[in-house]
């Protein structure tokens, strides 16, 4: 190669006159005060893959060389990596390897602090650090960077490393950012204080540090409330594995990944929520983006290696906007249960119940995919994404925040056991009953203290209720609370709030006396008749809880908790805290004789009135006017013009004393309250039962604030020896009804399994078919939940599942267009469907040609009715659909949703400046909003087109089109049907049709239809025959090409006539069209 080029990087440093001639010796420094130093980088292609193997970053070489130049030893002085990077490549005039290398060993050493960070970012390397130092945070090396770009604080060079810092008052402030921007924060804390370490063995040595604390976005919520957390969100750590390629797939001739075994754990470390599963899952992945949308985790951990369909999907879901951060981990890890091996080890000295681990696919749930919520909006609505306007929001009336996750839960997990579902609505229907006015039970009595008897009035249990999750939602999160506790992350004043909320709702619980009624204490009745009810209050009223929790309260000193004195926290009663009583002890003696040396002053300096006195924070000393004279082994701490204040050395001994003292208590407390915590875990499956029974009882008021408020009935359930079958007379949609109030119109739905259970849905753009299935959907998933529904009455078999197909979406992220999600959402409702389920399917078939769309959508109907034999709401604007009613008589029956026109008999014109133009499917259509029978005969697309302000002359030249393919139709049919009854009138044959030069597209994705019925002219009536004659006739003058005046007349004439036999109800035979 020929002459390297060289540059001086000169953006803080002034350049030297002669680099290459210079070449001082350590002990020599060419540079001024302060120094200004210059780097020459050599840019030599040779040597540039050399250097960026070397980066700079917190783990020193094996032979701890510096990193820094040859003589003279220069420290990094840039905030850029790259530029550091290239600062530490040696220029070519510099001296030999061996001399460098000596030189840098020589120049090369490490602060102690700097050691320990070394040390601790050796353990940790994918943790960004943040060391405390004194009274501030620090970051060093690349993590400064990364801390100076997320904060915007300032990074700087100090010793060997970039470093910045904050306050440590603002350290809550700071994780969360840097959290919420995708890292992993570790805080180092200092484990020793200065009074400690004076007196220990390290006195010469730094502070002793140790990572203390790991934050990432799944466990912040459950870090201290000193971090922040107590958000609402779900927070799901989940972890993804593949056990690759089942063998029977390997030769299908598709990738060997088609069919793969998936298995996932998911952790909300925030609540103590477990859930795993274990499944088979196709080339699509459609089980485990159910499963992760269903979760919505915000950190994934992938057990590599994965395959490509898989990475491609989770990496799809934790986007950039949506915050969601991916880890990676070997499959090493995994296998041979060493992964289960390491989670169960720290459980052993735990009860059973503390790890409740939930599997994914429960048979008393009803199968309902996460992807198919959002078509049917559950939890969220189509337009922002947000709750609003969800059957979630609607229904959502709890009063705390434990409440409204478990009914989210509730919503998106809905029962398939009928006695669970029943066990629910009778726990709403007697809370609702209870919120009437005030009526006394059923000669229900309740001793009172002086033992007279006193009435329960039925309305108790409401107010009991609303009064104890009041005060709950008031106070803090206490399902987030116990599980800091149990993670021993909880403060003191944080670990009396919740068990102290627990204690006062379970106190107040008590007062119904279900405990009472349940020892056959009280025989005439019962305040409480719901069975779940009565054991969700038992839970939370327990008297075991109560007596726990009262011991638990009684060690601690709520006033220093609330202070944040730490050593006084404990009540060191009875031979408790045996550590924290010699601390206190050893506290008392110290500042005892402390206190006893103010008399040897008093008869020193002969003042019996001598006393200590505190001044700025300065304890004990002793002021005296400033003309006294003292030893001189006094230590002067301050003055004023008058007085001098001193410290003698005997109290300078006894302060160090006391402070060792008061440290040494400080220690003894921390660790006393880790064990504290520690001990909790024996009562911590008792208090989560009760939270989560309290959390059951808001979610039971919530859905009996709702029936009441909305005038919900409640849903019959039949039994399952009964066939399937949904009877809803006067169904509304949940959610539309709380905005149009009145103005919604109710529709029936009957679908029965020996009778009708497919129904096809036709009708107008924007006429409301979508809302007619989807509030199906909504009343069904309500009625599981156990809600009640809003209709006026509703009939349910208990169904398996609820599968949708709505709406249109595509995802280029993973290379699926809008049909092919279509038709894989199809697939999965085919593969899993029962006789047992629902279907809902919307506009099948919309994104490929006409042919295909209606083939897709007419197999996709024949399988569902004739194999799988479930219920099935199938909506389309295909009319050749309708034909496979005449395959399943009885089975199938066609609606539509019913409009008004005031334009029975439209004129066709071919011309734009025709007047007919605007006459033909205007826009002057009145939605009825109501299903009847019969299949609609316009979908009224061009009205859809004049509400989208599409330009008028666009509209007036689609109208002409809509014109002549119409018309064509009718043409064709009439030709076809007239040589089927009058073949020996009529001479126009197929070769004629072509010679009329009109489009050749029979084909109708649009719906423009024709009612029809079998015609047998032999059977026809005289009127249907003259009929058919005039209609004939003017066909026949229309294909008469010689005068084209004439022709558009007769064709016109045609159409009139044509029109006015489908109002008469004179069809046509369609599977002749």
């Amino acid at each position: 190669m020929g002459k390297q080029k060289q540059q001086v990087i000169s953006r803080f440093f002034a350049p030297k006159p002669n680099p290459s001639s210079q070449s001082p010796s350590p002990s020599q420094s060419p540079f001024p005060n302060p120094p200004k130093i210059s780097a020459t980088v050599s840019f030599s292609p040779s040597k540039r893959s050399k250097t960026l193997e070397k980066t700079l970053s917190l783990t020193p070489p094996p032979s701890k060389k510096p990193k820094t130049l040859p003589p003279p030893p220069p420290p990094p002085s840039s905030l850029n990596q790259r530029f550091l990077q290239k600062l530490l490549e040696p220029s070519p005039s510099s001296s030999s390897p061996c001399a460098t290398t000596a030189t840098a060993t020589a120049n090369a050493k490490y602060t102690p602090l700097e050691q320990q960070v070394l040390d601790l970012k050796s353990r940790y390397p994918d943790v960004l650090l943040m060391v405390e130092v004194g009274y501030r945070y620090r970051f060093f090396g690349p993590d400064a960077e990364t801390a100076a770009k997320v904060l915007g604080i300032q990074a700087h060079v100090d010793h060997s490393f970039l470093t910045a810092s904050i306050p440590t008052f603002r350290l809550q402030f700071h994780i969360r950012r840097l959290v919420t921007a995708g890292y992993k924060v570790g805080v180092v804390k200092q484990t020793e204080t200065a009074t400690i370490k004076s007196h220990g063995s390290n006195r010469a040595g730094p502070f002793a540090r140790g990572l203390s604390a790991l934050y990432t976005r799944a466990t912040l919520e459950a870090a201290a409330e000193e971090v922040g957390g107590g958000g609402d969100g779900g927070n799901y750590l989940v972890c993804v594995v593949e056990k690759g390629a089942l063998v029977e797939n390997r030769d299908c001739g598709v990738e060997c990944n088609f069919d793969v075994k998936v298995g996932l754990i998911g952790v909300e470390i925030s609540t103590g929520e477990f859930m795993y599963g274990e499944f088979n899952d196709g080339v699509t992945r459609a089980v485990l983006e159910s499963v992760v949308l269903s979760l919505a985790p915000a950190e994934i951990l992938l057990g590599e290696p994965v395959s490509a369909q898989t990475e491609k999907l989770l990496l799809a879901y934790a986007g950039p906007s949506s915050n969601v951060r991916v880890e990676r981990a070997s499959g090493d890890s995994f296998k041979d249960g060493g992964a289960l091996a390491e989670v169960m080890s720290l459980y052993e000295n735990i009860s059973e119940d503390v790890m409740k681990l939930e599997p994914h696919s429960q048979n008393a749930e009803t199968s309902k995919e996460e992807k198919h919520l959002l078509g049917i909006e559950v939890l969220k609505n189509n337009s922002d994404g947000s709750e609003n306007g969800s059957l979630l929001q609607s229904m959502n009336h709890t009063l705390t925040a434990f409440g409204s996750r478990l009914l989210r839960h509730w919503v998106t997990h809905p029962l398939c056991d009928r006695n669970s579902i029943s066990a629910r609505l009778d726990a709403v229907s007697e809370i609702a009953e209870s919120m009437g006015p005030c009526r006394v039970s059923q000669d229900v009595v309740i001793l009172d203290e002086e033992g007279s008897c006193s009435p329960i009035t039925q309305s108790e249990v409401d107010y009991l209720l609303s009064s104890v999750l009041t005060t709950l939602g008031r106070s803090p999160d206490i399902q987030r609370g116990i599980t800091r506790i149990f993670h021993r992350t909880a403060t003191p004043v944080e670990f009396i709030s919740v068990i102290h909320a627990i204690l006062s709702a379970g106190k107040q619980l008590q007062q119904l006396h279900i405990e009472d009624q349940d020892n056959d204490w009280i025989v005439p009745g019962k305040t409480v008749q719901s069975s779940l009810l009565r054991r969700l209050i038992l839970t939370a009223s327990s008297s075991t809880i109560t007596s726990h929790g009262v011991k638990l309260l009684s060690a601690l000193n709520k006033e220093a908790a609330t202070q944040g004195d730490l050593q006084n926290l404990f009540i060191a009663s009875n031979g408790q805290f045996p550590e924290v009583a010699r601390g206190q002890i050893a506290v008392q003696i110290a500042s005892e004789k402390l206190d006893l040396l103010i008399g040897l002053y008093r008869k020193q300096l002969g003042m019996h009135n001598l006393e200590f006195m505190s001044v700025s924070g300065s304890t004990h000393l002793i002021e005296l006017a400033s003309d006294v004279r003292v030893p001189s082994n006094w230590a002067k701490v301050n003055s004023t013009k008058k007085t001098i204040r001193y410290h003698p050395p005997e109290v300078i001994t006894a302060l160090d004393g006391l402070s060792l003292a008061k440290e040494e208590l400080l220690v003894a407390c921390r660790a006393t309250w880790d064990n504290f915590l520690l001990g909790f875990g024996r009562y911590y499956a008792e208090f989560q039962a009760a939270v989560q029974a309290l959390a059951a009882l808001d979610c039971l008021h919530s859905l009996a604030v709702l029936s009441r408020n909305q005038n919900y009935v409640r849903p019959v359930l039949l039994d399952d020896d009964e066939p399937g079958q949904i009877q809803i007379c006067s169904g509304r949609h949940p959610v539309l009804e709380s905005i149009l109030q009145e103005n919604f119109v109710p529709n029936d739905t009957n679908l029965h399994l020996d009778g009708e259970y497919c129904q096809i849905i036709t009708g107008p753009n924007m006429g409301g078919k979508s809302c007619y299935i989807r509030q199906v959907a909504l009343i069904a998933i309500m009625a599981q939940v156990g809600s009640f529904v809003p209709a006026s009455s509703a009939k349910f078999h208990v169904l398996d599942g609820i599968y949708t197909r709505i709406g249109a979406s595509d995802s280029i992220q993973r290379g699926m267009s809008t049909f092919f999600e279509e038709l894989s959402e199809a697939s999965h409702i085919l593969h899993n469907c029962t006789s047992r389920s629902l279907v809902i399917i919307d506009e099948l078939g919309r994104g490929t040609s006409t042919h295909d769309g209606v083939a897709i959508a007419y197999a996709t109907l024949h399988h569902l009715i004739n194999q799988k034999k479930c219920m099935v709401l199938f909506v389309t604007h295909y009319p050749k659909i309708m034909a496979i009613k005449d395959d399943f008589p009885g089975s199938v029956g066609a609606y539509h949703v019913s409009y008004l026109t005031p334009q029975k008999n439209p004129k066709l014109s071919i011309s734009k400046s025709d007047p007919g133009v605007d006459n033909l499917d205007r826009g002057d259509v009145t939605f009825l909003y109501k299903v009847v029978p019969g299949m609609a005969d316009k979908s009224f697309g061009l009205n859809v087109a004049r509400l989208a302000q599409l330009p008028p002359s666009c509209i007036a030249r689609a109208s002409v089109m809509a014109a002549k393919l119409e018309a064509e139709v009718s043409t064709r049919v009439g030709v076809r049907l007239a040589q089927k009854v009058f073949p020996e009138t009529l001479v126009c044959t197929e070769e004629n049709l072509e010679e009329v030069n009109l489009p050749n597209q029979p084909e109708f994705s649009d719906g423009e239809q024709l009612r029809s019925s079998s015609v047998d002219g032999e059977g026809a009536s005289e009127e249907l025959v003259r009929a058919y004659h005039a209609l004939f006739s003017c066909l026949q003058s229309a294909l008469d090409g010689t005068n084209p005046t004439n022709s558009l007349l007769s064709l016109k004439e045609s159409l009139k006539l044509a029109v006015r036999m489908v109002d008469d109800n004179r069809q046509f035979e369609l599977s002749d069209w």
